[in-house]
């Protein structure tokens, strides 16, 4: 009997769990299949992080974190084919506005040798009709001395005889309207040949004209092909520049909320003000998944600073016309605290900006050479800081604080990565301490990092070992 209460026990648990694993599929079912674009609303976010555990909340800002970022990425792709689409239609505009250009010249230049050809043709017409009036009283004084002749040749002897006074004087008229006959032949002769000439000429210049004229209408016709060519490749570029905005828009939006959400993580990972290794290991891995900076790196950089946060200086700025100031503990004077031409100025309107009081607010002291006035954590001094605040405003969403040992970590992961931290940690650790070149006697400062990282990752790695 009692094995048959605990057979029937043991498959009412079988029932239970796998209705607990229906119940979680269905869940995990709808999540996968939910719009991501309306889940990850920070409102809706929200709303579910109210019913959920801090780790629970953070995971599912991760995952929204992801979706956006290869969502960016996309983005960021149909952006560049769309620029590129946008800049192939300028080419072709620009192309055809050349070509327009090119016609109208050509078009002017053959009407004008139109005109030209005009001007010949109506004086080559103008030659020939005086031509031919020279053809036709050319052919009335032949008229007339062909008139002559045959009249001379149809009188008689006797009328020859009794109407001159010598008869030498019938034969030289004769003789000269002969002559004069001849020449006008030959005056004829050439001046039909010059008719045919000019005629040929003109034939040829209106076979010309009526070319150019052919050729000025298919450049119109080519002009207008092109116009319409370039309206409509202007009306795509219209089509395509609008598309381009709203992906910028779309990018901005996605970016702007990207951001929101990683400011929200920011604010799951508890921190003190001087944090614990577990703490600042788990900042660091958040800076990793930004930047790229490996954790037991951006530590090592923190903690050669720093202290990872725990000694951010120990003097006051005093006088900023000077940059000079004092030592906390001892009260002393001291020079050199803060550059008054480079540091000074933005040292006091990132305090005004943060509600600090400037001369109440520890800077790095200054060493044996340079100057001091670094600030918190990351040891950054003002004028880089004003560099990388906007950086960090991107991915937070709120106005940074060198102070804080979250902003300054992930400031500094920026900072590394342009550094090229991510390929050569030596030579960022260098740039970081020292800028673009240093001494032999300063390359202890990347040697410790570098030291520091390997000590840093033996440690990281024995945590991940205990947490599996």
């Amino acid at each position: 009997m009692r094995f048959f209460k605990i057979k029937r026990y043991f498959s009412l648990l079988v029932l239970f769990g796998f209705l607990v694993l229906i119940l979680l599929y269905s869940k995990v079912s709808v999540f996968a299949n939910e719009d991501m674009d309306e889940f990850c609303e920070m409102e809706r976010i929200e709303s579910e992080c109210d019913k959920l555990s801090p780790n629970e909340c953070r995971k599912i800002l991760e995952k929204c974190d992801k979706y956006f970022q290869e969502k960016s990425a996309e983005l960021e792709k149909d952006i560049a084919h769309t620029k590129e689409e946008k800049r192939t239609l300028q080419n072709q505009i620009s192309l055809l506005q050349n070509k327009i250009k090119k016609l109208n010249y050509q078009i002017y230049q053959n009407n004008l040798m139109i005109k030209d050809l005009s001007f010949q043709i109506n004086d080559t017409q103008a030659s020939i009709e005086k031509t031919s009036l020279k053809i036709k009283d050319s052919k009335e004084k032949l008229s007339a001395i062909l008139r002559e002749i045959y009249e001379q040749d149809q009188r008689s002897t006797l009328e020859i005889l009794l109407g001159e006074d010598k008869l030498s004087d019938f034969f030289d008229n004769l003789v000269a309207l002969e002559v004069l006959n001849s020449k006008n032949k030959e005056l004829l002769e050439d001046i039909k040949k010059l008719k045919e000439n000019l005629q040929n000429q003109k034939k040829a210049l209106d076979e010309e004209k009526e070319e150019l004229e052919g050729i000025v209408k298919v450049q119109t016709l080519q002009k207008q092909e092109s116009a319409e060519a370039k309206k409509q490749q202007e009306y795509y570029l219209k089509l395509t520049e609008s598309e381009y905005q709203r992906q910028l828009k779309e990018k901005k939006e996605i970016e702007k909320k990207a951001a929101e959400i990683r400011s929200r993580i920011f604010e799951l990972i508890g921190v003190s003000k001087a944090p614990t290794f577990g703490e600042a290991l788990e900042i660091a891995k958040y800076v990793e998944g930004l930047t790229g900076i490996r954790p037991a790196f951006l530590l090592a950089i923190l903690t050669q600073e720093s202290n990872i946060g725990r000694n951010v200086g120990q003097c006051y700025l005093q006088d900023s016309k000077t940059g000079s100031g004092i030592y906390v503990k001892s009260g002393k004077k001291t020079e050199r605290v803060m550059n008054p031409k480079r540091d000074v100025g933005p040292f006091l309107k990132i305090c005004k900006e943060l509600g600090r009081d400037p001369y109440h607010t520890l800077v790095s002291c200054p060493m044996s050479y340079g100057w001091g006035g670094a600030m918190g954590p990351g040891q950054f001094i003002p004028s880089t800081w004003v560099l990388y605040k906007n950086k960090v405003k991107a991915i937070t969403g709120k106005n940074p604080d060198p102070w804080n040992i979250k902003d300054a970590f992930l400031a500094t992961g920026i900072f590394l990565k342009e550094l090229g931290g991510t390929k050569d940690e030596w030579t960022a650790a260098m740039r970081y301490f020292s800028g673009a070149t240093w001494s032999k006697y300063e390359e202890f400062y990347g040697n410790s990092v570098i030291s520091l990282a390997k000590k840093y990752q033996a440690d990281i790695e024995v945590l991940e070992k205990q947490s599996k």
